[in-house]
C-alpha cells in the first residue's frame, strides 16, 4: 500500500514538472510587430503660369513723302516693315526736301522726308515740327566717263559749279568746256551741297545760271553719264560705274572716309513729323532705327548708331 502511494506522488510531481515546462512564460513580454513608418506624400502646388502676352495686330497706312534721295531707301524700309506687318500699308512718295518739310509741318502727311539739315525759318513756321535722322549720306562729285579729274579741293569744286572755272584744264584736266549738271532749287541733295560747298570758304557762292538742272539723283547721273564733259554732284546711293568720281582734297567719297571724318561732303537723312506720331508711323520710325533698319541703311548709307 505503501509502495502505491509513493509511486502516485511520484506521477504526481512528474506531472506537474510537465505543466510547468509547457506552459509559457506570460512575464517576459513577446517581440513587437516591426511597423513600417511611412513618410506623408508632399504637398503638390502648381506655379500659376503667366498669361500669354497678347499683342495686338499693327494695322493702318502710313503716307511718307519728300526727299528724292530718301525715297528709295524708305520704299526699301517700307517693303520690310510690311513684311512683318501685312496689314499696315505704307505709301511713299517723293516731291523734294521742301516737300518734305512742308507736308509733315502742315501734318498733310504722316511722316516728310528731307536729306538735309531743318532750316531755322522752318522751325519757326512749323513749330511743331520733330526731326529723326535716320542715316547720313555722303555727296559725291561725278565727272562723265571720258572726262578724268585728279583730285580737288573744296574751292576749286565751288568755283567750277560757279561757273568761274569753265575749262577741265584749269584744274589739271583736258582741254574742254565743262559742262555743269545741278540740282533743281528745293532738292535737299542741291540745299546740302550749296551748305556744305558753295557756302565755304570766305566768300559764299551761287551755282551758275548755265547749269543743267534736274529733278533727281538718278537725272543727274544719267545727264552725266551721257553729257561728254559734264560734272555733277549725287548721292553716294546713287554710285555705280557709269560715271567717275572725283576725289576730294585727296580723300575719296567712301562710306568709311565719311565715318572717319576724312571725307568732309555728307549731310543727314532725316524723317520728320509734326509733333509725335501716331502708334502705326512711330511703331515704323522705331524699325527704321533698330538694329534690322539700320542694316538696311548701311547697305547704301551710313548709320547713325
Amino acid at each position: 500500500m505503501r509502495q502505491k502511494m509513493f509511486v502516485l506522488s511520484i506521477l504526481v510531481v512528474v506531472g506537474a514538472l510537465l505543466v510547468t515546462a509547457c506552459t509559457p512564460d506570460l512575464s517576459v513580454p513577446t517581440e513587437a510587430p516591426v511597423v513600417e513608418e511611412t513618410q506623408p506624400e508632399a504637398e503638390v502646388t502648381e506655379e500659376p503660369q503667366p498669361e500669354p502676352e497678347v499683342v495686338e495686330a499693327l494695322s493702318g497706312q502710313i503716307q511718307l513723302a519728300g526727299s528724292t534721295t530718301v525715297q528709295p531707301l524708305a520704299e526699301v524700309l517700307a517693303e520690310a516693315f510690311m513684311a512683318l506687318h501685312p496689314d499696315v500699308t505704307i505709301e511713299v512718295q517723293g516731291g523734294g526736301s521742301s516737300v518734305g518739310v512742308t507736308s509733315a509741318g502742315e501734318g498733310t502727311v504722316s511722316i516728310g522726308m528731307a536729306s538735309r539739315n531743318v532750316k531755322e525759318s522752318e522751325f519757326e513756321t512749323f513749330a511743331d515740327l520733330m526731326v529723326y535722322a535716320i542715316a547720313f549720306d555722303g555727296i559725291a562729285i561725278v565727272t562723265h566717263p571720258d572726262l578724268e579729274l585728279p583730285s580737288l579741293t573744296v574751292e576749286q569744286v565751288k568755283a567750277i559749279f560757279a561757273g568761274d572755272i569753265v575749262n577741265a584744264s584749269e584744274v589739271g584736266g583736258p582741254d574742254a568746256e565743262i559742262v555743269i549738271v545741278s540740282r533743281e532749287e528745293g532738292s535737299g541733295t542741291r540745299a546740302a551741297f550749296e551748305e556744305l560747298v558753295m557756302e565755304a570758304g570766305d566768300e559764299a557762292g551761287e551755282i551758275s545760271e548755265n547749269a543743267l538742272l534736274q529733278q533727281s539723283n538718278g537725272q543727274i547721273r544719267t545727264t552725266v553719264s551721257t553729257t561728254p564733259n559734264a560734272i555733277g554732284y549725287i548721292s553716294f546711293g546713287f554710285l555705280d560705274e557709269s560715271v567717275n568720281t572725283v576725289a576730294i582734297d585727296d580723300v575719296e567719297p567712301t562710306v568709311d572716309n565719311v565715318k572717319s571724318g576724312a571725307y568732309a561732303i555728307f549731310r543727314p537723312l532725316n524723317m520728320l513729323t509734326h509733333g509725335e506720331p501716331d502708334p502705326v508711323a512711330k511703331a515704323f520710325l522705331d524699325f527704321i532705327l533698330s538694329d534690322e533698319g539700320q542694316a538696311i541703311v548701311g547697305e547704301d548709307y551710313i548709320t547713325v548708331n
